[in-house]
């Protein structure tokens, strides 16, 4: 098989103009020892991808190609990859590199690596070349963040699993949640609806905590034990201090009373933010938590280890996300990327027929 020297991606060029995408080559970063070149089969659209190519999150390098919940099939491999066979359905997340040899890499935190790269966005060191994502033919990517996916799996409702999946289920697993636990989930997104099924899985009570009860029914039926709607009077009460664990996706932060949320918490309970929202973020005042004496954290990503785990937990407990599929082209991203901006989707978007938009070579 003749590998391409350059990859082919829809990108955007300009912030202003973050709904009209372009066909372009894509270079990419030289072969290395360690990398696998994977010819994508699906993508899923992360409120990331958004974020970044509107501008929300600042300047970034344009023109860019998004997407970082890929799954495809591994074509080529460097003579040291050990971890990754050619032909092998992989998946790629939001992180392509980090040291490897430092004390967080050492200890399964390599998320938190200071030199760590992502998938899309990031200047490789010594080259100057910018990686791109998912939206495209192909990427390239250090066997270590290259992921067998297992056959149990669907590939559509796999690759939401690579970023908005591993989200969620890193903060559970971290701290506590299973068996005996009492676990909300603040937002019914694409991040909190997998923080609800993987929280289930994990053998966890777990609430949805949400503004209306507009989702109620869908919580209920992914098997949530109870509802909260902010915009009922009084939401918060009967609640108080009987939570140990409240991870919060929420991709906004308007009109939102952190003090309310954090009263849910039991002594030392803690507050986990996974929601990335766009400017400066609620205010949080050391009163808020003094009576309950809750800890507030957050959550980036996850190791290869908890995304191995859970791969395999959402093969045997049947976990399956609820994805709509979008086929690949210049408009199917306006259409997929306008809706999300628009909260249109429940709950994540995943972009198929790659082989119809690019060829099958």
């Amino acid at each position: 098989m003749v590998y391409p020297d350059t990859f082919k991606g829809f990108q955007i060029e300009d912030p202003k103009h973050w709904t009209e995408f372009k066909l372009n080559e894509l270079k990419p970063k030289p072969f290395g020892d360690y990398d696998v070149d994977v010819k994508i089969q699906a993508c899923g659209v992360c409120a990331s991808d958004l974020h970044t190519i509107s501008g929300g999150w600042g300047e970034q390098h344009f023109p860019l190609c998004v997407g970082h919940e890929i799954v495809g099939t591994a074509l080529r491999v460097g003579p040291k990859v050990t971890l990754i066979k050619p032909g092998e359905r992989v998946g790629v997340g939001a992180q392509s590199y980090s040291c490897l040899k430092c004390k967080q890499c050492k200890n399964d935190n390599e998320t938190y690596c200071v030199h760590q790269l992502d998938t899309y966005g990031a200047v490789w060191p010594d080259t100057g070349i910018v990686s791109q994502g998912g939206y495209s033919t192909h990427v390239r990517t250090h066997e270590h963040w290259v992921f067998p996916i297992p056959a149990g799996l669907a590939t559509n409702k796999a690759a939401p699993m690579l970023c908005a999946g591993l989200t969620a289920y890193s903060p559970l697993v971290r701290n506590g949640a299973g068996p005996g636990k009492k676990v909300g989930i603040v937002g019914m997104g694409g991040i909190g609806h997998f923080g609800l099924l993987f929280s289930k899985a994990l053998g966890a009570e777990t609430w949805v905590i949400s503004r209306s009860h507009s989702k109620e029914a869908d919580a209920k039926k992914m098997g949530a034990d109870g509802f909260l709607a902010t915009a009922d009077k009084d939401w918060n009460v009967p609640h108080k201090m009987t939570f140990d664990l409240i991870i919060n996706t929420a991709s906004s932060t308007e009109n939102f009373d952190l003090a309310a949320y954090l009263s849910l918490l039991d002594v030392h309970g803690r507050w986990i933010s996974v929601g990335l929202p766009e400017g400066s973020g609620q205010e949080v005042r050391a009163q808020d938590f003094l009576s309950n004496g809750c800890l507030i954290g957050a959550s980036h990503l996850g190791s290869r280890k908890e995304v191995l785990a859970m791969l395999k937990l959402a093969e045997e407990k049947g976990i399956e996300s609820w994805v709509e599929e979008v086929p690949i082209s210049a408009e199917g991203l306006k259409t997929a990327l306008t809706r999300l901006h628009n909260n249109d989707v429940r709950y994540r978007f995943t972009l198929t027929d790659y082989d119809k938009c690019f060829g099958s070579d």
